[in-house]
């Protein structure tokens, strides 16, 4: 593997992927997620009103690395661009985290559903620069 693929390889095989946005004063923002792979990109699922959504519509620049449950990094953080999801590519992350979290991941995508219904979340595709 070459070494782009061996860090795609890395952060997709993660349990968690600390994303760091910035906020417009440029101020960083870390979140620890759920991450699985995309063919050649990573993907989250999330809020479409969280603040993480908000702060890479506008600015699409993001930081990622393997992290814990709690956020603390276990491994370097990479440079990668960000970029919303539409309806088709929100529904291939969800089945995606079905597959990769199992019960956890359908219990929690099932939730979710009840909650915001399916338009109340969006994917996030993560492309490492």
């Amino acid at each position: 593997m070459t070494g782009a693929a061996d860090e795609l390889a890395r952060l997709g095989d993660a349990q968690y992927l600390l994303v760091t946005t910035f906020r417009k004063d440029g101020r960083a923002v870390p979140t620890p997620v759920w991450v699985v792979r995309d063919g050649d990109h990573l993907a989250i699922w999330t809020a479409r009103d969280s603040g993480k959504v908000k702060r890479i519509r506008r600015n699409p620049e993001v930081l990622v690395g393997p992290c814990d449950v709690r956020g603390r990094l276990t491994g370097a953080q990479v440079p990668a661009r960000a970029a919303v999801l539409d309806a088709a590519g929100t529904a291939r992350v969800r089945a995606a985290i079905a597959r990769k979290y199992g019960l956890l991941g359908r219990l929690t995508l099932w939730g979710s559903r009840l909650r915001r219904g399916t338009e109340g979340t969006v994917g996030v595709r993560i492309t490492l620069t």
